[in-house]
């Protein structure tokens, strides 16, 4: 029996499926994030900028362009509560922290190496930074000078708070999922949740579950408290590189060189819907108060001249009629 929640879902998409493409960038885009707010999209890129749009009834309108990286915009994150604030990691070795309300960057960290991995700690106050030489670095928010380092003996891929902001999860190489305490960063578990490459960890915004994707191409949901896979999702064939949940936690979004993105029922694990994309997609956002997917593709390939890079942000979950 479908669920009265896949009932009204399936009934939202079929009259809200239509995707929107928005020009961002002049090369690929590799991460969007929504504020807190869900006022404004941002978005980091190849081109060694982040954009900023503002969400306005069914479409994105740029704000604004961030200049200053070096390198490679790799990652990016909205402060958790404060919907002005955002911090980018580049290859450069720096992290930037950026203020709409001045369009300018208020400071510029200097890490040990390349970041491709950022997160912001769910009370605000730390920004975790991993690099590719699987360093993390813990930097004060405030005072903008590093609180703690730690270098690890296997490839650290993507990071995480939980939502209590007392662990600190790193997913790994092995498969492995490691589970710190903070502040004191001492392991507390390490899980063996997949047979290869362990690449991306997300939390819902309840707090009940986290989801990890793997090189696999399978998702696993995972209850916070008892630390147990509760269930896996295995429509993809390829490496899953990229999760969101759903404002309510009841949606999970799952993405990788498939050329769609698979949307699926958290709880039941049924596919609610599925969203066609002509290429591999590298991030997927929803938006924190509606079913709105941000999501951005290796615009390479397909309809467009395939030496122009084309850092286009896509939108799905608009009406059919826009």
């Amino acid at each position: 029996m479908a669920s009265s929640y896949y009932q009204e879902m399936q009934e939202v998409f079929r009259n809200n499926n239509k995707s929107r493409e928005f020009p961002a960038h002049s090369a690929k885009v590799h991460s969007v994030a929504w504020s807190c707010d869900g006022k404004r999209l941002a978005s980091g890129s190849f081109d060694k900028t982040a954009s900023v749009f503002v969400l306005e009834k069914d479409r994105l309108v740029k704000e604004n362009n961030y200049r200053g990286h070096g390198d490679s915009v790799d990652q990016l994150c909205w402060h958790p509560t404060n919907p002005d604030l955002f911090v980018t990691a580049s290859g450069d070795k720096t992290i930037r922290i950026w203020d709409v309300r001045t369009t300018k960057c208020m400071a510029t960290v200097s890490t040990k190496g390349e970041n491709i991995n950022i997160c912001w700690s769910p009370d605000g106050q730390t920004i975790a930074v991993g690099n590719k030489d699987d360093v993390v670095t813990f930097i004060d928010a405030k005072t903008h000078r590093p609180r703690a380092e730690e270098q690890f003996k296997f490839e650290v891929n993507e990071i995480s708070w939980n939502n209590d902001n007392d662990m600190f999860f790193l997913t790994n190489g092995n498969g492995c999922i490691n589970i710190l305490s903070y502040p004191d960063l001492k392991l507390i578990q390490s899980i063996n949740a997949h047979p290869s490459n362990c690449i991306c960890i997300k939390f819902d915004p309840t707090g009940k579950y986290f989801a990890t994707g793997s090189a696999d191409a399978l998702v696993s949901l995972w209850d916070v408290e008892e630390l147990v896979c509760v269930r896996c999702f295995s429509r993809l064939d390829w490496p899953v590189r990229t999760l969101s949940f759903s404002h309510d936690g009841k949606m999970l979004a799952s993405a990788s060189e498939d050329h769609f993105i698979d949307i699926a029922e958290v709880e039941t694990g049924e596919k609610l819907w599925e969203i066609q994309c002509e290429s591999p997609t590298f991030t997927v956002a929803w938006h924190p108060k509606r079913p709105l997917l941000a999501y951005a593709c290796d615009d390479k390939e397909g309809k467009y001249d395939s030496n122009r890079e084309a850092g286009t942000v896509k939108l799905f979950g608009l009406p059919n009629d826009s």
